[in-house]
């Protein structure tokens, strides 16, 4: 919708000068109190109250225990010390992703949060590597990430704030307990001024004029009023779509799985500073190593399997003494059709959903508030302001998505009906478009909102063994056995730093121990 200034009239530009003064945020976990967080740190100074609803007797689905590495700076904005996070939260730090059984049975890959390797006269790294591949040299790209080798070794180091090597530059996540971050964040949002009821709402009215949203009616029957409202309902959407009805946008035929499993069992063994994503034989299974347990759980398809055998397989398949009973939800990926409609904002479950393979979901609830603090509204609610918050999160939600659709199309196991349908998935023209373009020349293709760098989209196109064609034809100009010597020296220097490290339960030990 296209807004000219010039045609508004008195009214409204009168709403344009007037601030927001009252937020309401509807539900609590994970989404609702980073929302809670990060707004009553923007609203320092400000005249603008924040009130958060949620039910005690609606439980959270507790979303994600495993992040990506931008939840660093998010903890860091909102001024949280990171040891003090870490204890309270029984976290540990993860360096990527271990995928296992994914291209076929038996094989395995990292997905690091760093780069490989160095560029050469401006020449992507990997380019030299397909060069020594197509003369026949054997050589593995994750041996020239830092962060892969010393994941390897389930060691563990945090990088220096100024590395003096683009080899030690390297970013890391945590695991940790989801509703133990909620509750963290809750404690430090009341404390700033956020204002806490726990209710359940009843009713929720409509500005007849408008269409925005006007209040919500609680147990008690207290009609509460505010200027903008943040659904963070989840999957139901209490706002966004069963008031609001803006509809969703179904991504099933591309992204196959619709069920999820979960259960936490007792620590059998020091955790390891990575995530494991085990392909079974109609989905994946998560494996999350926290301080004080492990975080279970299982993604699969019931169009090919049962509930009953979902839950026999993930039994079969994890250690230690069980702490909860296993617990089923279903879901369907996609993304409501706008995350911001009118005055009303969605965040986590209540705005879309796509299943944790690379774990974004904590990712996406933070970009998205990031997007509402830039373009943060006035009582006008711009439209133009509005539709590109819309336009900016669905870009980036459809990056994301392509991301994940690679791990299912690349597979090359036919072992199962399930494996032979993602084989032939019809994927979108954006993701075949960078496909067609690595698989002729080794050129990564970067859209607008990426939320992985090149080097992710690297790991994935190495492991399910794209090759391409040709390779950059300015990787000729090096001499080949200068280029040899160049990579045994790398491999050699992050070998070694990465032995020096300590392991990963010292290294928490020395620092951050929970209770």
């Amino acid at each position: 919708m296209k807004v000219s200034f010039k045609y508004l009239n008195h009214s409204e530009k009168s709403l344009m000068s007037t601030p927001i003064t009252k937020i309401i945020i509807v539900g609590g976990g994970t989404a609702g109190w980073m929302a809670a967080a990060s707004l009553i740190r923007f609203a320092d100074k400000k005249d603008l109250s924040i009130t958060l609803i949620e039910s005690s007797k609606i439980h959270t689905v507790g979303v994600g225990e495993a992040t990506v590495p931008n939840i660093i700076s998010f903890n860091q904005n909102l001024g949280i010390n990171e040891i003090e996070f870490i204890k309270a939260t029984q976290a540990t730090f993860k360096l990527g992703i271990q995928f296992e059984n994914w291209c076929d049975l038996e094989s395995s890959f990292f997905h690091p949060f760093a780069d490989y390797g160095v560029k050469i006269d401006n020449v992507e790294f990997h380019h030299y590597l397909n060069r020594l591949q197509s003369s026949g040299e054997k050589v593995q790209l994750s041996d020239y990430c830092f962060s892969s080798v010393l994941a390897n070794k389930g060691n563990f180091a945090q990088p220096h704030p100024k590395p003096t090597s683009p080899l030690a530059d390297f970013s890391y996540a945590y695991h940790f307990d989801a509703d133990l971050y909620a509750s963290y964040l809750k404690e430090f949002s009341i404390k700033l001024g956020v204002n806490h009821i726990d209710s359940k709402i009843n009713n929720v009215s409509l500005n007849p004029e408008s269409g925005f949203i006007q209040s919500v009616s609680l147990n008690n029957e207290k009609e509460l009023t505010a200027d903008l409202f943040i659904d963070c309902s989840g999957f139901k959407g209490l706002l966004i779509e069963d008031t609001l009805e803006t509809g969703f946008e179904d991504w099933s035929h591309w992204l196959p799985c619709d069920s999820a499993l979960a259960i936490q069992t007792k620590s059998t063994e020091p955790p390891m500073p990575y995530t494991r994503s085990i392909a079974r034989d109609n989905g994946w299974q998560w494996k999350i190593p926290l301080q004080n347990r492990t975080g279970n759980g299982y993604i699969f398809s019931s169009h090919f399997e049962s509930p009953e055998n979902a839950q026999k397989t993930l039994l079969e398949n994890i250690k230690g003494q069980k702490i909860t009973q296993v617990k089923e939800f279903k879901f369907n990926t996609g993304r409501r059709k706008k995350i911001w409609n009118k005055n009303c904002f969605s965040l986590g479950l209540a705005s879309g959903f796509l299943e944790p393979l690379e774990s974004t979901s904590i990712s996406l609830i933070q970009t998205a508030i990031g997007k509402l603090l830039s373009f943060f509204p006035d009582k006008s609610f711009n439209p133009v302001d509005i539709a590109e918050v819309n336009r900016l999160h669905n870009q980036e939600l459809e990056n994301i998505r392509d991301f994940l659709i690679l791990h299912y199309k690349l597979t090359r196991r036919d072992d199962t009906k399930f494996w032979q349908h993602c084989q032939n998935l019809k994927i979108p023209e954006s993701l075949e478009h960078k496909l067609d373009l690595f698989n002729s020349r080794g050129h990564i293709t970067m859209y607008d909102n990426e939320s992985f760098e090149k080097s992710s989209w690297l790991t994935i196109y190495n492991a399910f063994k794209q090759t391409p064609l040709r390779y950059d034809e300015r990787a000729d100009e090096v001499d080949i056995n200068l280029i040899k010597n160049n990579l045994k020296k790398m491999r050699q220097s992050i070998n070694k730093a990465a032995t020096d490290a300590v392991s990963h339960q010292q290294f928490i030990d020395l620092h951050c121990k929970a209770k």
